[in-house]
């Protein structure tokens, strides 16, 4: 199922870099009929467009869009790296004194246990 979603997704990311050659494959499959009916040259008697002026217009068409679509993906860019941030009241909390003996003798044995001193999880070792 994995798989599937990965090919799926990448497919998709695929997808808009591949808009020209759809564009040109959709012109070439109806290639005749648009040399029949939306050319602009298609009542001259020697037509040598055979329909490439409207192949031309509909890339011109999608390329604009492409950069419209660019350029609307760039605005939204810009407004999520512009943030205000707001200003915190950190409140001053008067630490407390502890009364540790820095420096242990070492004549006498340890009477107690530190349960302070830091002990990674059990599970990273």
């Amino acid at each position: 199922m994995k798989k599937i979603i990965i090919i799926f997704l990448s497919f998709m990311l695929l997808v808009p870099s591949f808009g020209s050659f759809f564009v040109y494959t959709k012109f070439k499959l109806n290639q005749d009929e648009i040399s029949k009916t939306i050319c602009v040259q298609r009542k001259m008697i020697f037509n040598s467009c055979n329909g490439r002026c409207e192949l031309q217009k509909s890339l011109k068409k999608y390329a604009d869009n492409e950069k419209k679509m660019q350029d609307n993906l760039k605005e939204k860019a810009e407004v999520v790296y512009i943030q205000n941030s707001t200003a915190n009241n950190f409140k001053l909390i008067v630490p407390i004194e502890s009364r540790t003996v820095l420096f242990a003798y070492f004549d006498k044995k340890p009477i107690s246990v530190s349960n302070a001193t830091f002990h990674p999880p059990s599970y990273f070792i």
